[in-house]
């Protein structure tokens, strides 16, 4: 950037206005362990002034029509557009992920900005037929007001434009609680809402230094102006969140944590098997909450997807002089430890060394291991990481039992040349998404998202996702 490093300081948005605050933190490069520059830190003055300014906002917001909410979507994705090569810089900086993540990002943003501005008028009522003929009835659909939204850095565009756009779109108002990660990523969605029209106070925007998340993550739920949560991470934030919202009896939309399986059945077409499961596995370093971290191959193939497994990582992952960049040096030593653990019960190196040593502690190479068994920490716990554990199987009672043994139910994934196996398979897997002869990453505006047991519950997307952030009420009146 044109900046020198942490000269320049990313601010708020509060009722419509760019805000910085006295207190700050530096945001750090993983690349680099270099400050990029610094953030404004909230305290509990600024979660006031963004409450009443999203409060306010909801009195005028709500009575807007569909058209202007619309309007405003479409432009903002003009600005996206428009803007992509600066905001591709900003992701790039903050986290460190290669420009093709940071391209999709945005063009996946772009497109549910495009694709909920044309569902907005999809929210309509009722007129039920009543018990009695002398009373009249209607059931209409009314957003909740003031809601907050907390997306994470992983893929901060499309996670943190979901976060909101579903809310506005519905006539609610937001409070965005960014990643400390990537702030000024995050700022720059705010950026183009408001460079788009949106009218002041209907977005506002904060982060904060990590040691205040417990305070002022509390402080927002807890505000009797906030009427519903919406939480993407890690199942176990997801589970604090939960309880704070169950204390003040609010609802909660939550997006966790996965373990995605992928089944490769000895009718696989094992070229596309092999390049999706190494796609799944290992794109963005593997932190993506959908990535493949179970392969369950069947004993028949097993020996011909390996090498052809192999040689597709080669092909996508295997060249460049600089290892791919995790988030921060304890991503890396948390998947290393899962691996050591493995190979000391039994495990064999099937790719990658997880040992060698990089250019900096927080990159790392692909590592596939062989031979996992549900002894080892890796079965159970999400690496969310560049590694990946296969597993033998031979029935499909089998395959089921190994995908559904796991907390997590988010994504899977199937892959058969009988598609009346991949149904069948789709129906037993215990997670939010099945697809069938694809990866486990797979996630578009279209479609509803979410998971299963501990990786959350409700849906982001589609008409779901707007259905989701708003409430019915009975209107009856006699003749």
């Amino acid at each position: 950037m044109a900046e020198s490093a942490g000269s320049y300081t990313v601010p708020f948005w509060i009722n419509g206005e760019e805000y910085h605050t006295d207190s700050k933190f530096d945001v750090i490069s993983p690349a680099t362990g270099e400050v990029i520059h610094q953030s404004s830190s909230a305290t509990q003055k600024e979660v006031g002034l963004a409450v009443e300014a999203a409060s306010n906002a909801f009195k005028t917001w709500r009575k807007s029509l569909p058209k202007e909410r619309r309007d405003i979507f479409l432009k903002t994705a003009e600005v996206f557009d428009r803007r992509r090569e600066e905001f591709g810089q900003y992701m790039m900086e903050e986290t460190s992920c290669a420009r093709q993540w940071a391209d999709f990002n945005i063009g996946v943003a772009i497109e549910m900005l495009l694709d909920i501005g044309g569902r907005i008028r999809s929210l309509e009522g009722t007129i039920p037929t009543t018990a009695d003929p002398n009373v009249g009835a209607m059931i209409i659909q009314e957003p909740f007001g003031a809601v907050l939204a907390i997306a994470p850095w992983n893929a901060p565009y499309i996670l943190g434009v979901r976060s909101v756009l579903f809310p506005i779109a519905a006539g609610n108002t937001a409070i965005f609680k960014g990643s400390e990660a990537c702030p000024r990523t995050m700022w720059a969605i705010c950026s183009a809402l408001h460079e788009a029209g949106l009218p002041a106070g209907v977005l506002n925007y904060l982060v904060h230094e990590p040691a205040n998340a417990p305070a002022i993550t509390q402080a927002l739920i807890a505000d009797p102006a906030i009427k519903k949560i919406n939480f993407t991470g890690s199942t176990g934030v997801g589970r604090i969140i939960a309880k704070l919202a169950g204390e003040q009896l609010k609802p909660v939309l939550l997006e966790l944590g996965g373990k995605a399986p992928a089944i490769v059945w000895e009718d696989a077409e094992l070229e596309n098997a092999a390049m999706q499961c190494a796609l799944g596995a290992f794109l963005n370093a593997g932190q993506i909450c959908m990535s493949t971290e179970r392969i369950l191959v069947h004993k028949n193939v097993r020996a011909e997807f390996e090498k052809k497994l192999v040689a597709a990582i080669d092909t996508v992952f295997g060249s460049g002089a600089d290892a791919p960049v995790l988030i921060n040096s304890l991503a890396v030593a948390k998947n290393k430890k899962l691996i050591e653990d493995a190979l000391a019960k039994g495990a064999s190196l099937l790719y990658g060394d997880s040992g060698a040593q990089e250019s900096t502690p927080t990159r790392m190479r692909p590592v596939v291991i062989n031979g996992a068994t549900a002894e080892m920490d890796i079965y159970q716990t999400e690496s969310f990481g560049p590694s990946v554990a296969l597993y033998e199987v031979e029935t499909e009672e089998e395959a089921l039992r190994i995908a559904n043994d796991t907390e997590y139910g988010l994504s899977s994934a199937v892959f058969t040349e009988d598609l009346r196996r991949g149904l069948r398979f789709a129906k037993e897997i215990e997670t939010g998404a099945v697809h069938i002869n694809n990866m486990s990453v797979h996630d578009e505006s279209a479609l509803p998202h979410g998971g299963a047991k501990a990786s959350g519950y409700g849906r982001f997307n589609t008409a779901f996702g707007i259905s989701e952030w708003v409430r019915t009420k009975t209107i009856t009146y006699k003749f």
